[in-house]
């Protein structure tokens, strides 16, 4: 059975398991403070959804957003072995029903790795005039 959860404390287990998914993306690399940067994105997200499979969490989305007027979904993704199957959909699809819910109609997001289709799908449509950007600094 499938069950979708939005994290609020994630257990020491859960965050070992989210982890995991943002590595498996390429997103992460291997860090000791891992799992303290992760409670602290699940805490500062407006929220943060899991997939699981029994104990086994399978796929996660969040939003990011100010709370009154515009949010952005990120950080989604389903492990491989179990795409396909819809689960993309209802991440997508539950994090937009809460955000609605809390009175945020304006949701962006950045489709990575040729995925704008899988968003299309679900109503998203490309932004005229725009162009996502990246200011990234790194100190040594």
């Amino acid at each position: 059975m499938l069950t979708f959860t939005f994290l609020i404390s994630p257990s020491a287990e859960q965050l070992r398991q989210i982890i995991a998914l943002y590595r498996m993306e390429g997103w992460w690399g291997e860090a000791p403070d891992d799992a303290e940067l992760a409670a602290r994105i699940i805490a500062g997200s407006h929220c943060f959804l899991t997939a699981a499979r029994g104990s086994e969490i399978i796929g996660m989305g969040r939003a990011l957003s100010d709370g009154a007027s515009d949010a952005y979904i990120q950080d989604v993704t389903v492990k491989k072995t179990c795409r396909g199957q819809g689960i993309g959909t209802r991440i997508i699809e539950k994090i937009v029903d809460r955000l609605h819910q809390d009175g945020l109609e304006w949701i962006g997001l950045i489709a990575e790795k040729n995925s704008y289709q899988f968003y299309e799908r679900l109503g998203f449509k490309k932004m005229p005039n725009s162009v996502p950007m990246l200011k990234k600094d790194y100190v040594a």
